[in-house]
């Protein structure tokens, strides 16, 4: 039910005459090119010295509210649907300001969507709710998501309605938490074997997975020898090893061997390509508790690639699958953006 001029609960005082009573919602103050926020917050007892400034804000009359039984002032609807959407790992202050409330993270971890029951949830008239994107990795009191209700007041049915969506559909938001990761490395190459050239790519890996709290227990550097790599990838699978990360060999290549490497050495399920770009030539694989990637020479040349997407969801314990990988295409193009914001950008989200 949409509240009219005709049926608002509330009675219209002018500012002149309001000294005494009390704010029956937040009062904002826009100063151009500095500032917009509360100047009076709702429950403000209106002074004397208050009057000059709520007409300097425009402000000719305040509203003094008069609820009815079927009636919720947008205060308590938005804890009520705050709460509704909030799942693990997903906290709110509970003081909403100018009618929202930021829902945010308790802890690191991977922010996931209900994207479709967040849809069906903005449908509801007189209630919102924006989130930043699905698969998200996120900090401690990252921000995730805002919710208000729209009207000032909002009718009781209307509220329950999107409560009880939420709650069908529960969790909307959670933040599934990292897993402390145990990581063993294979960088492959003639040319790094030999020691034509540094490896780079220890580096690299040690410093993403360390910032999403795993560990590399081991790195060694192997030939372009399929049964070396092979037997190396065995040799890690018999060890207390959650991720394998292999880095090089991947591309067509006739001494890129290491995808066979890999298909070889005891992986029920390997998936090879992927549908963005950097990283269209990786490999994903997974052997009872044990999951692997094979990383494409990309990595040592962009900042963000395949890894940066998949690394995430591996930590939070998920096994993507090919259609995961394919369902990265949509925002799966990096631009190279001369300065990166990831994962502030859209690369890589749509999935």
């Amino acid at each position: 039910m949409c509240n009219t001029k005709k049926n608002l609960p509330f009675k219209t005082i002018p500012v002149a005459e309001a000294v005494g009573t009390t704010l029956a919602h937040d009062m904002t103050e826009i100063i151009p090119g500095e500032s917009k926020g509360p100047a009076f917050k709702k429950g403000h007892k209106v002074t004397d010295s208050d009057v000059c400034r709520l007409m300097r804000m425009g402000k000719n009359n305040l509203f003094v509210l008069d609820l009815k039984d079927d009636q919720v002032h947008e205060d308590e609807a938005v804890n009520e649907l705050a709460a509704a959407l909030a799942g693990p790992g997903v906290i709110f202050s509970g003081s909403p300001s100018e009618g929202k409330l930021e829902l945010r993270a308790s802890y690191p971890g991977l922010f996931k969507v209900n994207i479709e029951a967040l849809t069906k949830f903005n449908m509801i008239q007189d209630v919102m709710c924006a989130a930043i994107h699905n698969n998200t990795s996120v900090k401690t009191n990252n921000s995730l998501a805002a919710t208000r209700a729209i009207p000032l007041v909002i009718h009781k049915d209307e509220l329950q309605r999107a409560v009880d969506l939420a709650k069908e559909h529960y969790p909307i938001f959670c933040v599934k938490m990292f897993n402390p990761l145990k990581v063993r490395l294979a960088i492959t190459g003639n040319e790094v074997y030999k020691g034509l050239i540094k490896d780079k790519f220890q580096d690299i890996v040690r410093k993403k997975i360390s910032a999403l709290g795993a560990t590399l227990e081991e790195a060694v550097i192997l030939p372009d020898d399929e049964e070396i790599i092979s037997r190396q990838i065995q040799t890690y699978l018999e060890k207390d090893t959650d991720l394998i990360i292999t880095t090089g060999g991947m591309s067509v290549d006739p001494d890129d061997v290491t995808r066979a490497g890999i298909e070889n050495s005891g992986f029920e399920e390997t998936i090879y390509s992927s549908a963005v770009l950097p990283g269209a030539m990786f490999l994903l694989g997974y052997h009872e508790k044990t999951s692997i990637m094979g990383l494409p020479a990309c990595g040592l040349y962009h900042r963000i690639t395949i890894f940066d997407l998949i690394l995430p969801r591996l930590m939070a314990g998920e096994k993507p699958t090919q259609r995961d990988l394919a369902k990265l295409s949509h925002g799966g193009l990096c631009l190279n953006c001369k300065t990166c914001t990831f994962p502030a950008c859209s690369f890589g989200k749509a999935g």
